[in-house]
């Protein structure tokens, strides 16, 4: 029986559950989903607004209850430290917090206008300047990390957290699009065809057509 239950929401909308639940998957915890309802306040809160603050995803192991994907992050670095969610170079380490704190509290303008809608595709979709500029600098981080560590992922040869933070923001650029350059398409390559992610997007698809105001643009 897993110890774990993991909360989360719409695996078609949710990018902080996504973050979460792949964290987990990445610490090799044994879990349990818990999936809120459509018309829960909290997830049209996590999909709705631009706040990472919230109570979805939350995390409940051996009676800790743990919300916000940074803290959900540290707390499966602490209880699973051979996973190495983070890198055990103090250097790198403090490189890869600071690039998830910038995803934790940043790109607003991309959030808001390439909201997270897996099943969807919409080809040459015109990014207004804001968005733009945010866009920019996520394939700047991306591109920073891959020829400082080497790659295939953002701190090397495993997958991190800041891989688990980035990995939305890969669907978003698939979503609607987005040109990247050859070294960032092989980075999202390799997100995408982890098993975890595979999975999630297969449930993704499957998820039924229930969230209607989520369809609007932002």
């Amino acid at each position: 029986m897993a110890k774990a239950v993991l909360t989360i929401s719409s695996k078609n909308y949710g990018a902080w559950s996504l973050r979460g639940w792949l964290l987990a998957r990445l610490a090799g915890l044994e879990f349990t989903e818990e999936v809120i309802s459509h018309d829960d306040p909290a997830m049209k809160a996590e999909m709705l607004l631009l706040s990472s603050s919230m109570l979805v995803p939350s995390l409940q192991h051996k009676g800790v209850k743990v919300w916000d994907t940074l803290a959900i992050a540290e707390y499966l670095h602490e209880i699973k430290p051979k996973a190495q969610l983070l890198p055990a170079d103090i250097k790198a380490r403090a490189h890869c917090r600071a690039i998830c704190g910038e995803m934790h509290s940043g790109f607003a303008s991309m959030r808001s206008s390439l909201p997270m809608n897996i099943k969807a595709h919409f080809p040459d979709f015109k990014v207004w300047s804001r968005a733009q500029a945010d866009i920019d600098r996520v394939l700047e981080i991306w591109r920073d990390c891959l020829s400082t560590y080497g790659g295939p992922y953002l701190f090397g040869k495993q997958p991190s957290v800041a891989d688990a933070m980035y990995a939305p923001v890969i669907t978003r650029f698939l979503t609607y699009d987005v040109p990247l350059d050859p070294i960032c398409i092989a980075y999202a390559q390799h997100i995408m065809a982890l098993p975890a992610m595979q999975e999630w997007v297969a449930a993704a698809k499957a998820e039924p057509d229930e969230i209607d105001e989520l369809e609007a643009e932002f």
